[in-house]
């Protein structure tokens, strides 16, 4: 059944790249919110440009996106690598997605809703550890790093004990070690002071005023 890595590719990518903080932001200010803060299309840019009611849908279907191609990859196939491309698919498509021109967020939202996906149980517990570590530092590029460094030390720990599949920690891995590249600014943010703190930098970026790119 070779044929069901593409085609669970090809969903999980459709799945991922519906830019549903683009959407919310035309319909909560009329505005595209690439054009402010970080300029991405994830949670922590729309809360910072589109406050916390219209950000919170975002964040609730960005992470369905990444639980349902998963689910999708089940039903199609029990080899866990399917469930991996599936979500790795949905996570890139939340990044580059197709139907917004390829820029989108940093793939957070759906990366946790992948994990969410494939085992519930640590998804849930990854949630108090994200919420700690955004109340005590203010920083959501913290929590965001660190939660996809704790997802991927926990999924290979419990997969070197035979209690997860291998591939899981393969996911977990590869969709950790995207987020940290992905946050590669925040990062130089963070080391150098500059770095906005929660709800803060939602300033219109200068460099897409007057339509320039």
């Amino acid at each position: 059944m070779w044929w069901v890595f593409p085609v669970i590719a090809l969903i999980g990518y459709l799945v991922g790249s519906v830019p549903t903080g683009l959407i919310m932001g035309r319909l909560a200010r009329g505005v595209d919110i690439r054009d402010y803060g970080s300029g991405k299309t994830g949670f922590t840019n729309a809360l910072r440009t589109v406050g916390l009611r219209a950000s919170l849908p975002i964040l609730v279907i960005d992470v369905a996106k990444g639980a349902l191609a998963v689910v999708i990859a089940r039903l199609l196939s029990d080899n866990a690598y399917v469930q991996v491309v599936g979500g790795l698919a949905a996570v890139a498509g939340h990044d580059w997605p197709i139907f917004a021109g390829f820029r989108g967020g940093r793939g957070v939202g759906a990366s946790f809703g992948v994990v969410l996906g494939m085992n519930p149980l640590v998804g849930l517990t990854l949630i108090p550890v994200g919420v700690a570590i955004a109340w005590v530092t203010r920083y959501m590029s913290v929590m965001s790093i660190s939660g996809a460094v704790v997802a991927a030390g926990a999924f290979t720990g419990l997969a070197v004990a035979g209690v997860l599949p291998t591939a899981y920690a393969v996911y977990a891995i590869i969709a950790g070690a995207l987020a940290v590249v992905l946050h590669r600014e925040n990062i130089k943010r963070l080391l150098a002071g500059t770095e906005p703190k929660i709800g803060r930098g939602g300033e219109r970026r200068a460099e897409r005023v007057g339509g320039s790119p």
